[in-house]
């Protein structure tokens, strides 16, 4: 399982809180690459768990404060 900004983006607008079952079925909807099925396919959950954010999914992604330095300051 590999996620990039660009496939972790196709599940910003998804419907959370999500179970697996929801994101797959929202992914294949929503026309995201077949990489993000197959991620999500991959993640490891007990039946019925929810998704909070996409930091649940993959913790690495990039928040607001990541790309906003000292935005105060300008």
């Amino acid at each position: 399982m590999y996620w990039t900004l660009e496939l972790a983006s196709h599940l910003e607008d998804a419907p959370w809180p999500a179970t697996k079952d929801e994101l797959i079925d929202y992914s294949i909807r929503s026309g995201a690459p077949i990489e993000v099925v197959e991620n999500l396919q991959e993640l490891e959950d007990e039946p019925g768990e929810y998704y909070e954010t996409i930091e649940d999914v993959w913790p690495d992604y990039p928040t607001h404060d990541d790309f906003f330095f000292h935005e105060d300051e300008h």
